[in-house]
């Protein structure tokens, strides 16, 4: 069976990252969405509400599960048995970064493969960073999040 872990704080999940998993679960067998705790990034939303906003938004993808890490990503890949890390890379500046991220990954655990994937065009540009920034200032994000995100933006931002 071969697993990918696709690794982030998901603060919140974009309409890219669905596109990401949903095109991973064809892949690989099993999909780990590993939300980050992150308490040192001061997250708009919780982890329970990252987590659950993440099930909500995955809903009939049958191959994925959700859990929250801390810690290295080839330390949850060995205890999850993972075959690859996940990585979206939108431009020359995050693959430059991931490419990076990558070699250490391979040099700490060579069994480990990291596995690049680009969004569908129609989301390249969007970023959780200028989700949460746009709904902050009352801006419509329901073209780059899903129905249960959009929701849980207006109440954060209401």
């Amino acid at each position: 069976m071969r697993t990918v872990i696709f690794p982030g704080t998901f603060d919140p999940i974009t309409l890219g990252h669905i596109d990401l998993i949903s095109r991973a679960s064809r892949l690989f067998d099993r999909v780990i969405v590993a939300i980050a705790y992150s308490e040192r990034k001061s997250p708009l939303f919780s982890f329970e509400e990252r987590k659950a906003l993440v099930d909500e938004s995955l809903k009939g993808i049958t191959n994925i599960e959700s859990i929250g890490f801390t810690g290295l990503i080839i330390e949850l890949a060995k205890a999850h048995h993972a075959d690859a890390v996940l990585r979206g890379v939108r431009n020359s500046t995050d693959f430059d970064y991931e490419l990076q991220m990558a070699d250490m990954n391979q040099k700490l655990y060579p069994a480990f493969e990291t596995v690049f994937l680009s969004p569908a065009n129609q989301y390249c540009y969007i970023s959780s960073t200028l989700v949460r920034e746009i709904a902050s200032m009352q801006g419509d994000v329901s073209q780059l999040v899903s129905p249960p995100v959009h929701t849980a933006l207006l109440k954060k931002f209401a």
